[in-house]
């Protein structure tokens, strides 16, 4: 026993020595970090740091920063140079390419020009590392560019310069690093240059002539071997920042450079896509900025004024540097005020470029611990405000009609997918997806049930099959047809998510959730991991009386719900809904609701009985003012995050509304946004 004690102290007393252990917590970090703090207004990067501070020499000193922490911190530090050239949209850039450049040249040199000064004169600090400092404030992430996808904005022209100028500002910065290595390696004279010329012309036609032709033989030929296309692109990364080093270049280079060569060779969508990003998001990446955390003190950036006035001028001068380049891009391009807020919000964000030449000056001695722990607080700041800008930006250019967009007038195939959980509201489940669409459409409606993959498997699928067998006897009253699916998945968000892949749903019909368990604290219900994971249209019901006893909707519409990409789109299902059933629509919203609704009934061909009742804003006092029977369907619009119609208030407002309309069925809609 007392063997048993004294090696538990050993192996748990910090910092930890066991390579297993280390690895082990490690990982518990990278899967509860996100979990944990996914509530917070905090990027996931700076989640990893933090975590990385706290386990770290200068934390709580569990983990030191060894050998096997240094290589899995150096290949995440590669494979996110990697990604960042894999990801980039080259098409995009090639159709803008010479206002990208304009606007490459003035996010990479303006943001140089103010920095090196501030570095130089203000905070006292050396040419090389003023250089080397200045031309990371040049770099940027597009960390907010998700944000104007799941808008429709990608095909701005101010997005599509923001990503091509990324190439550029990125690539320039890295040549920078290149010169600061050389120089900082003790490179004199012409004698000494030339020999890296030539070294540097050699890496760029292995990197630019041979990878790709090597890349393209493979990718085409070897088509057999499920991993074999993983295992090489890995490979291609690690060799070219193996070369790269050969040549006198920093790793990165190679590594960002591979990125770029072999992007056109593997589709988005592809599976090998999927695996690549798989592996580093979940795995390499993690490693690198955790490692970065444990090297961070915070003591010494709270120890004197200093250091908190370097991270203070850090980030001031990236943000400025930023905006002014967006400032003067507008101006030559005459572009409209959203749309430099947008190129700002977009440029504006700095992260795994940032971190990765900071953490290489950090290692050549160039970088102290001031600016490595400013960096940190710039990258906390810049994702934050860049990712406020944006949604900000693309909001106001939506509800200004610059961005030019307009509702989807064509209504797609339905394809309707009803998970079943709950066999007392499968029926009225069913009978709303039924009544969706057109009783003359011949598409099948999808009844699926998930099992959890457990030693009861088989028992659960045959009762699962049985539920089911009773919704195709009930809809086959109505003379419409159901197709059953029972799936078997470890997750059920999972299983619901991956069937609508399966079968092309475009709409999905779903039970409101059970009461939150604790675990739902930490993980999120199903539907909110549904609607975070699709952008497929939700209907989510929670049913009060059966659906063929209801008499009249009453729709609610937050303001700007007109200006959605799914407008139309659940605004005929409604429509459709209300006329197999004979139902009365009452629509509540503002007037620009008013005269998009006006606008698009004229062309239903199935039109019920709609009126309109005016309501600036949706509130409590105002709810309570709606007169209701039980027999009145509520229906609230509620978009998703990031969506020009979306507010903190309208969350508020779920539970007053299950309040004060308790004896009513209620149906919150989220529209279809685009991928």
């Amino acid at each position: 026993m007392e063997l048993i004690i004294d090696r538990l102290f050993h192996e748990f007393t910090p910092p930890f020595s066991n390579s297993v252990l280390i690895f082990t917590i490690i990982l518990l970090i990278i899967f509860i970090s996100p979990l944990l703090l996914r509530k917070i207004k905090i990027p996931s990067i700076i989640v990893l740091i933090l975590c990385g501070l706290i386990i770290g020499p200068h934390g709580f000193n569990l983990i030191e920063k060894g050998d096997a922490v240094k290589l899995f911190s150096t290949i995440g530090l590669l494979y996110i140079m990697f990604l960042a050239g894999l990801e980039l949209n080259l098409t995009e850039f090639a159709r803008n390419k010479h206002k990208s450049y304009l606007f490459g040249f003035f996010t990479f040199i303006i943001p140089l020009l103010i920095g090196f000064p501030v570095c130089y004169n203000l905070l006292g600090y050396g040419f090389m590392t003023s250089l080397l400092t200045a031309s990371m404030f040049s770099t940027h992430t597009l960390i907010a560019y998700p944000i104007v996808s799941k808008m429709d904005l990608t095909k701005n022209e101010a997005v599509a310069i923001t990503v091509g100028g990324t190439i550029i500002t990125d690539t320039a910065v890295l040549v920078i690093l290149a010169i600061i290595n050389g120089t900082h390696s003790g490179a004199s004279g012409w004698t000494h240059w030339l020999p890296i010329l030539f070294s540097f012309s050699v890496f760029f036609v292995f990197i630019f002539k041979l990878v790709p032709m090597v890349a393209h033989w493979v990718l085409k030929r070897v088509e057999n071997e499920r991993y074999s296309h993983f295992i090489f692109v890995l490979g291609t990364v690690f060799c070219s920042a193996f070369v790269a080093e050969l040549a006198g270049l920093e790793a990165i280079i190679g590594a960002f450079m591979a990125g770029l060569v072999v992007n056109k060779l593997i589709p988005k969508t592809s599976p090998l896509m999927s695996r690549i990003e798989f592996a580093g998001n979940a795995l390499f990446i993690p490693f690198f900025l955790i490692s970065v955390g444990m090297v961070i003190d915070l003591n010494s950036l709270f120890a004197g004024s200093a250091t908190l006035i370097v991270a203070v001028a850090l980030t001031t001068t990236a943000l400025l540097g930023k905006f002014f380049a967006a400032q003067i891009t507008s101006k030559v391009l005459k572009y409209s005020t959203n749309q430099r807020n947008l190129i700002f919000g977009l440029s504006s964000s700095h992260a795994v470029a940032t971190l990765a030449v900071i953490t290489v000056g950090y290692e050549m001695g160039l970088i102290d611990q001031p600016i490595m722990n400013g960096t940190i607080l710039l990258i906390l700041v810049t994702c934050i405000i860049g990712s406020l800008v944006t949604e900000s930006a693309g909001k106001a250019m939506i509800i200004s009609h610059e961005a030019k967009l307009t509702p989807d007038a064509t209504v797609p195939e339905d394809r309707i997918l009803v998970p079943i959980s709950n066999p007392q509201t499968m029926t009225d489940l069913m009978d709303l997806a039924l009544n969706l669409t057109e009783h003359k459409k011949h598409e099948p409606v999808f009844a699926l049930t998930v099992v959890d993959d457990d030693t009861k498997v088989m028992a659960k699928l045959a009762e699962s099959r049985e539920i089911l067998g009773k919704l195709i006897k009930h809809a086959s009253e109505t003379e419409r047809k159901i197709d059953i699916i029972s799936t078997i998945d470890q997750n059920i968000s999972n299983g619901i998510r991956r069937v609508i892949k399966e079968v092309s749903a475009t709409d999905l019909v779903i039970g409101s959730s059970p009461k939150s368990r604790f675990a739902d604290l930490i993980f999120g219900n199903l539907i909110n991991n549904i609607l975070a994971n699709t952008n497929q249209e939700i209907f989510v019901y929670k049913p009060m009386v059966p659906v063929m006893n209801l008499t009249h909707l009453r729709i609610l519409c937050p303001a700007y719900s007109e200006m959605e990409t799914g407008f139309a789109r659940w605004f005929h299902k409604l429509t459709i809904f209300a006329f197999n059933l004979n139902l009365k629509c009452t629509f509540y919203g503002n007037k620009n609701l008013a005269l998009a609704v006006e606008n698009v009934s004229t062309n239903l061909q199935a039109k019920p009985e709609i009126d309109f009742i005016r309501m600036e804003s949706l509130n409590a006092s105002e709810l309570q003012s709606i007169s209701t029977i039980p027999s009145d369907l509520i229906v609230l619009i509620k978009a998703r995050k990031n969506s020009v119609s979306y507010t903190h208030e309208i969350d508020q407002l779920l539970p007053t509304l299950e309040t004060l309309k308790s004896e009513n069925s209620l149906l919150i809609v989220t529209p279809r946004q685009n991928d």
